[in-house]
C-alpha cells in the first residue's frame, strides 16, 4: 500500500485525514497574515541590515505561509496527498527557526544590559545548537509521518515528531528560567560573575534601563511566551496520538498553534530589534564600563555576525 491509499484509505474511515475539512476562509487567512508579517520583517531585516532575520524570522514565516497553503489545498481536497505532506511537515518545523531569532535577539539584549547578570554566554551556541537538533528530529518525524504507508509507519512519525517537540521544550524551559534570572539579578544589581579586576557585585553601578530596551524586553518575554503555549499544546497533541481527540479537533489546532505563532511573529513585529535594540547604546556602569567596553570588543554582536 502505497501513501497515498494510505491517505484515501484513512479519509475513507474518518472523511478526513485530519479528522476534519480545515477551514478554507481560516487557512487562507492565516496565510495571508503570515505572508504580511514575513514581508515586514524582511523589510526591517534590510533596513537595519540585520541579516541574521533571513534564515530565522523570515524562514519561519516562509514555511508557515507554506503550511497554510498545504491546509488550503486540503480545503478543497481532503484527500489531496500534496497538501497534507505540505502542511505537516512545514508546520511543525516553522516555529524552530523563530525560536532561534528569540536566542539572538536575548543574547544582543544582555550585551546591551550587562553580560555580568547572565549565566548565558552571549553567543548562546548551546540553544542555537538544540534548536537545530530540535528542528533536524521535529522535521525527520514530519516526513515520516507524511509519507506513511502503515498506521504504524504514521504512528512512529507521531512518536519521532513528539520527541523533537519534547527536546526542544525543555531547552525552553531551561532558556526562559535562565532569561527569568538574568532580568531578576539585574533588578537587584545582583551580577553572577566577578569583573576582570576581581571586584564583586558592588562595583558596579547598575544604570536605568534606557526604555527601548525595556520595549525589547517585553516584546521579548511575550512572543516566548506564545511560542511556549504553542509548544504545549504540541506536546498534548502528539502525545494524544494521531487519532486523538486533540488532533482531531480544529480550533485546537487554529487556536493553540496558529495562533500562538502569528503573534509571536507579529509582537517582534511591533517590538522590532532594529529600532528598539540596535539604535540604542550600551549600557554601562561607572566602574564595570571599561569591562564592558573591552567585552564588546572582543566578542562583537552576534547580530552583526550571522
Amino acid at each position: 500500500m502505497n501513501s497515498t491509499t494510505h491517505l484515501n484509505k484513512v479519509a475513507t474511515a474518518t472523511g478526513s485525514p485530519y479528522h476534519y475539512t480545515p477551514t478554507k476562509a481560516i487557512c487562507i487567512l492565516f496565510a495571508i497574515l503570515f505572508s504580511v508579517s514575513t514581508s515586514w520583517h524582511a523589510f526591517y531585516g534590510i533596513r537595519y541590515r540585520l541579516w541574521w532575520i533571513f534564515p530565522t524570522i523570515f524562514l519561519a514565516g516562509g514555511g508557515e505561509i507554506a503550511g497554510w497553503v498545504g491546509r488550503t489545498m486540503s480545503s478543497f481536497d481532503v484527500t489531496n496527498r500534496t497538501g497534507f505532506m505540505i502542511q505537516i511537515v512545514c508546520l511543525i518545523i516553522a516555529p524552530t527557526p523563530l525560536l532561534a531569532s528569540i536566542f539572538i535577539i536575548f543574547s544582543s539584549l544582555t550585551q546591551k544590559i550587562g553580560t555580568w547578570y547572565s549565566r548565558l554566554s552571549p553567543r548562546l551556541c548551546m540553544f542555537l545548537a538544540l534548536d537545530i537538533v530540535a528542528l533536524l528530529i521535529q522535521g525527520g518525524g514530519g516526513g515520516i509521518a507524511a509519507g506513511a504507508n502503515t498506521d504504524s509507519q504514521q504512528k512512529l512519525g507521531s512518536n519521532v515528531m513528539l520527541i523533537g517537540i519534547i527536546f526542544q521544550t525543555v531547552a525552553m524551559v531551561v532558556f526562559m528560567l535562565l532569561a527569568i534570572e538574568f532580568f531578576t539579578r539585574y533588578a537587584l544589581n545582583k551580577p553572577v560573575r566577578k569583573n576582570s579586576g576581581g571586584h564583586g557585585q558592588d562595583s558596579y553601578s547598575r544604570s536605568a534601563l534606557h526604555p527601548k530596551l525595556k520595549l525589547m524586553s517585553i516584546g521579548l518575554s511575550v512572543a516566548t511566551l506564545f511560542l511556549f503555549v504553542r509548544a504545549i499544546y504540541r506536546l498534548f497533541e502528539l502525545a494524544g496520538g494521531w487519532n486523538g481527540r486533540i488532533n482531531s479537533t480544529q480550533w485546537y489546532f487554529n487556536l493553540f498553534d496558529g495562533t500562538m505563532v502569528v503573534l509571536s511573529m507579529y509582537t517582534l513585529n511591533f517590538f522590532n530589534p532594529g529600532p528598539l535594540l540596535f539604535s540604542v547604546p550600551e549600557v554601562t556602569s561607572s566602574q564595570g564600563s571599561q569591562e564592558k567596553l573591552a567585552y564588546a570588543t572582543s566578542e562583537s554582536s552576534p547580530m552583526q555576525q550571522v
